[in-house]
């Protein structure tokens, strides 16, 4: 269980290979694109200068952190030897699907298969291999080298043996793992997606405008983010991704999504990553920012 294979460099997967990482765990990152698997090395050494600057590890720490990262765009390869493989790419069920059957077929039988879905079914994911009693939920907060939380979710077969390893796994890791059933959305979003759902309907509806809302929230509910700020975090398409997850599971129109968050998906407005959602990322917005504060 030294070796850990991490499918997907984006941001929860270069975070979910930095905190393996840093534990003392061989990596194994993995993705189909060279130029996300630099870009997602890049993001792991600007966080790992952050917490030298910050006095929280040192340069040694930093190096030997990096040094315990492997980079492959084989997923054959990069699975060879892992004991553990922790499944994070897009939120869509087909291509979760799809990697497992990959994964069934190429990782060693008694590898643990995990996913970090937020939503998706673990029995769903587990009945497409060969071993849906060595397949488990296991989903980490974002940013994922900081937030304490990890579900751990069990599907219908999962054994008491591979739950028991990854809850104790991830305590390794500074980690709290909650153990958490396998219905849609678990617990964090499904008590997180419709409030942030609520907030886009309050918009919606003209009640008040989006700095409003978040005020209200962080002040009044004393939230650190405001469910607006926090959904262009997260990425509004992976919060359409869950809420349709949960609707579908549930069959509850209280889990609708919004028509405002789907019309901002379709229009590309996805949050942060793309540059402007509730909010403006953009290059020079940031400048304009900037530019203010020295007025």
């Amino acid at each position: 269980m030294k070796n850990i294979a991490v499918i997907g460099a984006g941001t929860m997967g270069n975070g979910i290979a930095h905190t393996f990482a840093q534990f003392g765990f061989k990596v194994q990152l993995i993705d189909i694109s060279q130029a996300s698997l630099d870009k997602g090395i890049a993001t792991i050494t600007k966080n790992l200068d952050r917490m030298v600057t910050k006095e929280r590890i040192s340069e040694e720490d930093k190096q030997q952190t990096l040094n315990n990262i492997t980079t492959f765009t084989s997923t054959k390869e990069g699975v060879a030897t892992a004991g553990l493989v922790v499944e994070a790419a897009t939120e869509n069920v087909d291509l979760k699907l799809k990697i497992f059957r990959d994964l069934d077929a190429l990782c060693p039988k008694n590898t643990i298969l995990a996913t970090n879905t937020s939503s998706i079914s673990i029995t769903q994911i587990a009945a497409v291999t060969s071993r849906p009693e060595m397949v488990i939920g296991m989903h980490f907060m974002n940013p994922v080298p900081i937030m304490k939380l990890v579900e751990i979710i069990r599907g219908y077969n999962t054994s008491d043996e591979v739950t028991n390893t990854i809850m104790e796994l991830s305590k390794q890791l500074d980690k709290v793992p909650t153990e958490v059933n396998d219905y849609p959305g678990f617990v964090a979003n499904r008590i997180l997606m419709p409030m942030i759902n609520e907030s886009i309907e309050t918009l919606y509806n003209g009640v008040a405008g989006v700095s409003e809302i978040d005020t209200v929230m962080k002040l009044g509910m004393a939230h650190p983010m405001g469910p607006l700020q926090l959904a262009d975090f997260i990425g509004l398409d992976v919060c359409l991704s869950i809420l349709n997850v949960m609707y579908e599971g549930f069959k509850n129109p209280k889990y609708a999504p919004c028509p405002l968050l789907v019309n901002m998906v379709n229009a590309g407005k996805l949050g942060v990553k793309s540059g402007e959602g509730f909010y403006d990322y953009s290059e020079s917005r940031k400048a304009e920012n900037v530019a203010k504060m020295f007025r």
